[in-house]
């Protein structure tokens, strides 16, 4: 790819960038958030057609301007965001042999389901994917349709293969399996070009890595002459301080009380409390029950036994507006589903949780009052956005987040739920999302942090709950145990 820049209203997300990939490697794209990363990985797989420069392969000019375009040269791509490129009320098959089944659109024909169904197995028995071809999308974990994706990419013949941020739902052993599909891929010729803000396993699995920033091409590195932190100062332009800002102030009394907490589905006799100015760090792989947990204190999902008390009442949560009502706030995991409207402004995102604030008695916006409130927010949160009018789909992932969660500083909740609040989120921005959370304990907030990576919850947590198939396997100070040790009773260790 040369001089390849494009523009976007207000914003100019690629400028003259550089990009070279062979088959049969792996190459590693790495930035911080809104450096133009997925960008140009989309110019690539045709998604973005309206770029300027050129695309070679072979030293051969090509044009790419349509997904169709990319995918007659061989280039497929899995997005982050799995449920904006599956169909869920299709079955897992239909979704992988998508490409195969909509090529000849337009002419009649009959669908053969039982050789429909059979190649969909055979690249999940490959794969080692234990997930059945007949079960509907919808029904699936996000680890599964992250699977999923990835076997719908492996399906046709490619040449190369856009993994953005793809194990990034996929627990531990999952992650394992997926690096030997990307070898075997390799070995097949095929090339990877691999987004990714996990540095340990960029240097597990990339040869080569590119750094870009703003909009840039930094520098493209062979990965064993380089080191993490050398990427860090590259992907942000200066040295990284102390990831985890100091969280040992006093801690008061109990604001929220979960006894006997169960779901229909994955909780079991759950037990839990958090006190004022206290980070609680609930840890666990893929599949634990973080998540249920935090749409349960939410009022998302319905619990089946248990009480849930705030200091010292017990509450009825019928829905999430209850539980907004009562100072209850949840970041989720899926920020583009669930935790911002992305075809909205960032002001209308941040002024949604707390409209009262900015409405008169008859209930008109003070547009002036959401502008300056937007305004401030965008300033302390550091948020990358050409104007508090800007659409939030077009900003980084790291921006959307930054967005989720300013919506709740305006709320001013007593109780803030963290489910993997940093997912997707580039070394940066995860420094921001730290210090955020640490300055909500510093003023008596209650927080729980619910995350996957064992590293950040030792890191930002005063107290841990450690979470196996629904269940409390262990409670620790934080100052009192290890990642190893965490990692031990999430896997079921005794």
């Amino acid at each position: 790819m040369k001089n390849i820049s494009i523009e976007f209203p207000g914003v100019k997300a690629l400028n003259q960038v550089d990009f070279e990939a062979e088959t049969g490697r792996t190459h590693a794209l790495l930035g911080a958030n809104g450096a133009g990363k997925s960008t140009l990985m989309k110019v690539l797989s045709g998604a973005y057609g309206h770029y300027t420069g050129e695309i070679f392969i072979n030293g051969k000019a090509v044009f790419i301007r349509t997904p169709k375009d990319a995918q007659t040269h061989g280039i497929q791509i899995v997005y982050q965001e799995v449920d904006t490129a599956l169909i869920p009320y299709l079955s897992v098959a239909e979704n992988i042999m998508l490409n195969e089944t909509v090529t000849n659109m337009g002419k009649k024909q009959f669908m053969k389901w039982k050789v429909l169904h059979t190649k969909a197995t055979d690249i999940l028995e490959k794969m080692k994917i234990n997930v059945s071809s007949k079960k509907l999308v919808s029904e699936l974990t996000l680890a599964e349709k992250q699977m999923v994706l990835i076997a719908r990419a492996v399906s046709t013949k490619c040449k190369f293969l856009i993994l953005d941020e793809p194990t990034a739902p996929l627990s531990h052993a999952e992650t394992t399996e997926f690096f030997r599909i990307v070898q075997q891929l390799k070995e097949n010729q095929v090339g990877i070009i691999f987004i990714s803000h996990r540095l340990p396993e960029i240097f597990e699995i990339a040869d080569e890595i590119t750094v870009m920033r703003n909009g840039k091409f930094v520098v493209k590195e062979q990965t064993a002459a380089t080191s993490q932190s050398k990427v860090i100062e590259n992907m942000l332009g200066e040295k990284l301080e102390e990831q985890f800002p100091d969280h040992t102030f006093d801690i008061g009394h109990s604001v929220l009380q979960v006894k006997g907490l169960s779901d229909k589905g994955k909780l079991t006799d759950f037990n839990l409390y958090v006190k004022e100015g206290e980070i609680v760090g609930v840890a666990g792989l893929v599949g634990a029950g973080k998540t249920e947990l935090c749409k349960v204190l939410f009022g998302y999902e319905k619990k089946t036994t248990g009480t849930i008390n705030l200091r010292g009442k017990e509450l009825k949560l019928k829905s999430p507006y209850d539980a907004v009502k009562k100072g209850i706030a949840l970041v989720p995991e899926e920020r583009r589903k669930e935790g911002v409207l992305i075809a909205e402004s960032v002001a209308t995102n941040l002024s949604a949780a707390s409209l009262s604030e900015f409405s008169n008695r008859f209930h008109f916006l003070n547009r002036k009052a959401e502008k300056e409130k937007s305004l401030e927010i965008i300033k302390r949160l550091g948020i990358k956005t050409p104007s508090e009018t800007a659409k939030v789909e077009n900003l980084s992932g790291g921006n959307q987040q930054k967005i989720a969660i300013g919506k709740w500083l305006i709320a001013d909740a007593e109780v803030y739920l963290f489910d993997e609040p940093t997912k997707g989120v580039d070394v940066g921005a995860k420094k921001d999302i730290f210090e955020l959370i640490v300055a909500l304990s510093k003023r008596g907030k209650a927080v729980i942090y619910a995350s996957a990576e064992l590293s950040e919850v030792m890191g930002i947590s005063n107290r841990i709950y450690v979470l196996y198939d629904g269940q409390v396997a262990k409670e620790f100070e934080t100052k009192n145990t290890t990642e190893e040790e965490l990692l031990h009773y999430s896997t079921g260790g005794k």
